[in-house]
């Protein structure tokens, strides 16, 4: 059986890289389609022995530091990938990978990490933080995204197959392409996350800096918290910027290897998130190194992390995206803290790990490719 395994594009060694190399693991004789690859050297070992196959965009200008500007020409680029060959076809999407085009005689199953979030529900406050709901910048950008709604819907026609990191993705499924979902949550390498019991008092944060994952406002927050320390890790195109609003008690460490991240979040005291997450690994990499979670209480983390009404509490929430809500939720953590039983932390995420992952999506293929070949 030939197998294709597409992904949006390969820039970054993160989250749906992750549910790639397990997909690789299952399935080693598979190859590989993206939009562009720009990976680094350091970080495609998961990769070795696959032929990738990439389109046009791969070499227009600029591409290699500003692909994302490359976004109203990729529907055109992934459906221009020549899958025909292939018996079964396993895209793993949050943007466009899902709308390669497949024969009636090919499978088509689809882990879907998101529709298309900043077109979608989240695009009025991707707009206002990337300052595009006004002026003429602004009325291409929403002619765009209007473009991408309608290519969008039109491609989940070509999915057999709807697989959803997460319920509330099930549901964003549901919504967008009136298509219903199994749900296997994304693997998190559970075993790599050393468990520490001791913690330092600090707080930490790790994130790309793009604008959905409000990164702005955690570093405002810490900023006026300003006897409180906040360990920043991540880098992205916002980075200058909201730096900019830090405080002395903030430091930025910018983007580290793996190694150092789990460092940080073995000793922090809590890990701090305010984004409306998909799923949210990190949160659960926290949680796996003993560490309680802070996070805003919408999206994915409501499935991930014990809030302080569960029997075992991991973390509390937030529930209004502001500084104010967030400097609460700190506040109240403090005077909990103690309450917080590290080895407990731990074991509320062991159900994530790597080897479920594999083994519900293997079971879930095998099951479907039955059904489409009787």
């Amino acid at each position: 059986m030939r197998i294709a395994i597409v992904h949006d594009w390969l820039t970054i060694n993160s989250g749906s890289e992750r549910v790639l190399e397990q997909l690789l693991m299952m399935f080693p004789q598979a190859d590989i389609y993206t939009v562009v690859d720009f990976m680094e050297e350091k970080e495609r070992g998961f990769l070795a022995g696959h032929s990738i196959y990439t389109t046009f965009l791969q070499d227009l200008p600029f591409a290699k530091k500003s692909y994302r500007n490359y976004l109203p020409l990729m529907p055109i680029a992934v459906e221009q990938l020549d899958l025909s060959t292939y018996d079964l076809v396993l895209s793993s999407s949050h943007a466009v990978a899902k709308g390669v085009i497949t024969g009636p005689d090919q499978l088509h199953i689809s882990y879907i990490h998101s529709p298309i979030r900043y077109a979608w529900d989240l695009q009025h406050q991707y707009l206002i933080q990337s300052g595009l709901h006004k002026g003429i910048k602004g009325i291409f950008t929403k002619w765009l995204l209007h473009y991408i709604r309608m290519w969008d819907v039109r491609t989940a026609n070509g999915v057999d197959h709807f697989v959803a990191n997460s319920e509330y993705i099930s549901r964003r499924i549901n919504k967008v392409y009136n298509r219903t979902s199994d749900v296997i949550y994304p693997p998190v390498s559970i075993e790599k996350c050393e468990f520490n019991p001791k913690k330092e008092d600090f707080y930490l944060t790790v994130s790309r800096f793009v604008p959905y994952k409000r990164m702005d406002l955690i570093v405002e927050a810490f900023t006026e918290m300003n006897e409180k320390k906040l360990i920043v890790i991540g880098d992205g195109p916002t980075y200058k910027k909201v730096r900019e609003k830090a405080g002395g008690n903030v430091e930025f460490l910018g983007y580290q290897p793996n190694s150092i991240v789990q460092t940080y979040m073995q000793r922090a005291k809590a890990f701090v998130f305010a984004a409306e997450e998909d799923f949210g690994i990190t949160l659960v990499e926290a949680q796996a190194c003993g560490t309680p979670v802070i996070a805003f209480g919408k999206g994915g983390a409501l499935e991930t992390v014990n809030g302080i009404n569960a029997e075992r509490i991991t973390g509390l929430f937030y529930y209004k995206q502001t500084k104010e809500a967030l400097i609460e939720a700190v506040r109240q953590f403090e005077g909990i803290y103690r309450t917080f039983n590290p080895y407990l932390i731990r074991e509320h995420v062991s159900r994530f790990s790597a080897e479920r992952f594999r083994s519900e999506m293997k079971q879930f293929i095998e099951q479907k490719l039955v059904e489409f070949n009787k």
